[in-house]
């Protein structure tokens, strides 16, 4: 039904989408410091799933997971060492 180009291209534009939502979430605890409104145990449980997605893609050396679960742990961490930090 679909060819291998155009799941591709879909898994890349996922990527993209899931890892900019993130974005603004870490520049706001950037500037304002604030993380009072950030369930911990969330970005606890979140960046346990991202390295299992990580790991997974890296396996099947598929891009499109690699990408979208290795850029998007570097914000969640940095969510969570502040959370942390703060807590």
């Amino acid at each position: 039904m679909f060819d291998e180009q155009f799941a591709e291209i879909l898994g890349m534009i996922a990527a993209v989408l899931t890892t900019a939502a993130f974005i603004p979430q870490a520049f706001k605890v950037y500037r304002s410091g604030d993380t009072s409104s950030i369930s911990l145990s969330m970005f606890i449980v979140l960046n346990i799933g991202l390295l299992c997605w990580l790991s997974y893609g890296v396996i099947l050396e598929k891009t499109p997971i690699i990408f979208a679960n290795g850029f998007t742990m570097v914000f969640a961490i940095y969510i969570l060492v502040k959370k942390v930090q703060n807590h």
